[in-house]
């Protein structure tokens, strides 16, 4: 069942805090932003030599390959409540603190490769979750870290999290 999201979320559907990200999505449909986005940055990043891995831009920032783990973990943590929210669980959930979740990510030890294809393989399982909404899941809302947010905006959020990272490594990093 797939169902084409025309609409962008209402600033109502999310905390002020998200509007950064769902403003670098230009496209109107939810899964059409997912899908260029993820094309644009999967082209950017395999072009990434691995040897450049562990850059940082300055000390105590994120590495190339700790700021694709975060892009993982992040990715995770939205669908996770989309999923939650779409099938009407009203359970709050907690939030995530993304400089705790990169130390324990351990993503140096791993190759850029490997993240780049797991970052491939969780846009799929999102895009296959968000391409299974009815109307009506897409239009539902749950609440997060204390704020409400719909299912539609999660997946703007997710797109736009996704542009806001890969700017920062194409023009701090490389």
């Amino acid at each position: 069942m797939t169902t084409a999201v025309t609409s962008r979320p209402a600033p109502t559907e999310h905390a002020p805090y998200y509007g950064k990200y769902i403003a670098l999505v230009t496209e109107n449909d939810a899964l059409a932003a997912l899908e260029s986005e993820h094309a644009d940055a999967l082209t950017f990043l395999r072009g990434i030599p691995e040897a450049k891995g562990e850059h940082r831009y300055a000390p105590g920032k994120w590495s190339i390959k700790e700021v694709l783990g975060h892009l993982i973990d992040a990715e995770r943590v939205f669908s996770y409540r989309a999923l939650r929210f779409a099938r009407k669980d009203e359970t709050s959930l907690p939030g995530f603190e993304e400089n705790d979740y990169v130390p324990a990510g351990n993503f140096n030890a791993r190759t850029l490769a490997s993240l780049i294809e797991e970052l491939e393989v969780v846009r799929k399982s999102s895009l296959l979750l968000f391409r299974q909404l009815d109307a009506a899941a897409w239009n539902r809302s749950g609440v997060a870290s204390d704020n409400l947010m719909s299912v539609r905006a999660l997946a703007f959020v997710i797109a736009g999290h996704g542009r806001h990272h890969v700017e920062i490594l194409k023009t701090r990093y490389l």
